[in-house]
């Protein structure tokens, strides 16, 4: 059953409805509000007004923004970033597509069992994987190479404790495709690795776009795990901005505020270019086949 137009509704339904709408999204803004205004401001005038206020800042000085963009460590924390996200979103949504259409549209004993088990990944806590993680890390390489302390454990570690979710997403979307478009592609003499190119990657362009967005934006926001795996200046960026904020720019509010905002844009960029495919492919999969 679908909900009633909005313009069917009574008054006072369509007043409580316009109420909670605004109120939902004043809360939402609050934040990225202060923090804008935060990092406009001088740190001589957030010292004044003994912290962060919902006042303009007199004068305009967007110092907060040209200190953070002007940091070496910063930009370095970025590409390390880029250089762990990149990698992991196309091991962990390229591998469960392929798994997702196995579970989805194969039948073969056990499968039941093996998507439970991806499944159940997802409800493990991470902090419970510390101790584990961190001592395979260590012991795991070739010779005197390990991949701790180096990007290749967030890689390694973000491409495997991904992929449950991932598989899960792929398998009920691809589980509500009709097998009709399938069985018509084998009767035309399709072999299964055209029917997969040909019939089903056309029709999870949504859900890649939506997938991948979504673990673009758990991995880039990473802390723990950056403070666990890597040491020094190995660190992704969120890692980074705290250790700054701890160091050189202790209690400079605006570079933190500004830092903040620069380090947020990267997943709404990917949002603003991808949101049809991100929505289409979050409702789609909700669909009954």
């Amino acid at each position: 059953m679908y909900p009633s137009p909005e313009h069917t509704w009574r008054p006072g339904a369509r007043l409580f409805y316009w109420s909670c709408a605004i109120a939902v999204t004043l809360v939402w803004l609050t934040p990225i509000m202060l923090l804008l205004l935060t990092a406009l401001k001088s740190n001589v005038q957030i010292n004044t007004e003994q912290g962060a206020k919902f006042t303009l800042p007199s004068p305009l000085m967007p110092e907060g923004f040209m200190t953070i963009l002007g940091s070496s460590s910063f930009w370095t924390s970025i590409l390390y970033s880029f250089m762990v996200v990149l990698p992991v979103v196309c091991i962990a949504v390229g591998f469960a597509t392929v798994a997702g259409y196995v579970l989805a549209k194969h039948k073969f004993p056990g499968r039941t069992w093996l998507f439970a088990i991806f499944v159940a990944g997802n409800f493990v806590p991470f902090q419970v994987l510390t101790f584990p993680v961190l001592r395979m890390m260590q012991d795991l390489g070739f010779g005197d190479w390990s991949p701790y302390n180096s990007l290749w454990a967030l890689i390694i570690f973000h491409g495997a404790f991904q992929t449950g979710f991932c598989v899960f997403f792929m398998r009920n979307f691809i589980a509500a495709l009709p097998s009709e478009l399938i069985e018509a592609a084998r009767m035309e003499g399709a072999n299964e690795f055209q029917v997969f190119s040909k019939i089903i990657l056309p029709l999870l362009r949504p859900a890649l776009a939506a997938l991948g967005l979504l673990i673009f934006t758990f991995v880039w926001n990473d802390f723990y795990w950056s403070l666990v795996l890597t040491q020094g200046d190995l660190m992704l960026v969120p890692t980074q901005l705290v250790n700054l904020a701890r160091g050189q720019w202790q209690n400079q509010w605006n570079v933190m505020a500004g830092g903040s905002i620069i380090v947020a844009l990267p997943p709404l960029v990917f949002f603003f270019f991808l949101q049809r495919q991100f929505v289409a492919g979050l409702t789609l999969g909700a669909q009954k086949g």
